[in-house]
């Protein structure tokens, strides 16, 4: 028998089973185990899909701020040139922006409430070339930092916490005390806020302030930038070019990536992509599986049918391969199924979850709770594919037994009580 026939009867198998009420059971099985897979398959996209959005979401919110690679003195110093520093790092071509800074915490205070901040000195015009936050605002706010008159700008939820508006004074509390005869005192300087920036990132507008870089580098008594910040042409290459940043460099300088800086964050997404994964794998293989039960009533419905092939010359090998393209077809058509159904909820997520919270009169993601309030989503080939060929891969192996089995089944045996 040659393989088209083989894939016509097993196709046939497929579809059949409408006529009579064993037939009609067993073909509703085969339809349960399909949508089983497509379902498990859809869910796994949708739920990877809005992990990706809610990973790139806060990630290009946190680098509107943060820039792509930071280089700062070894030990902690004031950079000897700065300008000799960014010059060695613009030689690599990924390297599109230089600007240096100052950072350091501090306290900041009025009246009664205090918050612990990062303090960061910038220079506006080049600072812009490295974040967008600072590409933004530069025109505007951080125009009004200007060199020695001690102007601040705060986020705007530090500066809700402190109930400041633009024009009031604040205190920096600056680490480091001041010995006098009295004994040690705190360091103070009192500032003027001059307005504030909404990032959409939690973490920088309540614990960042934003100050002129000759400002901090009084405040914190150092003599120049300690560090500068770059942009890259593409910040997923930011690793691989801090690593050859940091040869070139030398020792004298210590290089480190978006991905260092907030590596926790990141390693715990990841690993909650992983558990996500597995889990949702398990339905797929359930319902996989289900087509064992499904096939194992088809070769015991088709006995008769199978006996009288054999009959015929069919080959113990060509039955297997009968109900193994059976089987294979319940997988393929299911997984199909599961991926377009997938891709286009995923892709149409942002119309689909509002219309469910106006009918439901619900709100998934409160802006009061949440830091995004819309349900992101980002479908990326690198998830889809590995989805679809394990799908697949499950679905064959189900198949194997019931296939192995029908292909053992003795013509005599099978005939005796027809």
């Amino acid at each position: 028998m040659n393989w088209p026939y083989e894939l016509q009867i097993g196709w046939r198998y497929t579809r059949a089973g409408r006529a009579g009420r064993r037939n009609g059971f067993i073909s509703f099985i085969s339809g349960v185990s399909m949508l089983g897979i497509g379902l498990g398959v859809a869910a796994l996209i949708i739920v990877l899909s809005v992990m990706n959005g809610f990973q790139k979401e806060v990630r290009d919110r946190m680098l509107s701020v943060v820039s792509h690679v930071e280089v700062t003195d070894a030990d902690g110093a004031a950079l000897a040139d700065w300008h000799a520093t960014a010059a060695a790092a613009r030689k690599n071509a990924e390297v599109v922006g230089a600007a240096p800074f100052v950072v350091s915490q501090a306290l900041i205070a009025r009246g009664d409430e205090m918050r612990g901040v990062i303090v960061r000195g910038i220079v506006p015009d080049e600072e812009a070339t490295v974040t967008d936050l600072a590409a933004k605002l530069r025109d505007t706010t951080l125009a009004k930092l200007v060199p020695d008159s001690w102007s601040i700008v705060l986020g705007i939820e530090l500066a809700r916490s402190l109930g400041v508006r633009e024009g009031d004074k604040v205190t920096i509390v600056l680490p480091g005390g001041q010995v006098t005869p009295a004994g040690v005192v705190p360091r103070l300087r009192q500032m003027t806020m001059v307005g504030t920036f909404d990032a959409g990132h939690y973490e920088y507008d309540s614990g960042l302030a934003l100050v002129r870089l000759e400002d901090a580098a009084k405040l914190f008594r150092v003599e120049g930038p300690t560090g500068v910040q770059l942009r890259l042409k593409d910040l997923n290459r930011a690793p691989i070019v801090g690593a050859e940043l940091a040869q070139r460099l030398g020792p004298s300088v210590t290089v480190r990536d978006w991905t260092r800086t907030n590596r926790n964050w990141f390693a715990a997404v990841q690993v909650e992509k992983r558990l996500m994964f597995i889990i949702l794998t398990l339905i797929i293989a359930v319902a996989a599986f289900n087509l064992v039960s499904t096939l194992v009533m088809t070769v015991t419905d088709k006995q008769a049918d199978i006996a009288i092939l054999r009959t015929l010359g069919a080959t113990p090998r060509s039955v297997m391969a009968i109900f193994i393209v059976q089987g294979a077809a319940s997988g393929i058509i299911g997984t199909l199924v599961g991926v377009l159904l997938g891709l286009l909820v995923a892709c149409n997520i942002g119309v689909i979850v509002p219309a469910i919270e106006s009918v439901l009169h619900v709100s998934f993601l409160p802006s009061s709770v949440y830091l995004i309030s819309r349900m992101p989503s980002d479908p990326q080939q690198g998830d889809i594919v590995p989805i679809v060929v394990i799908s697949l891969v499950l679905a064959f192996v189900a198949t194997l037994y019931p296939s192995w089995r029908a292909s053992r089944l003795q013509p005599a045996e099978a005939l005796r009580y027809e």
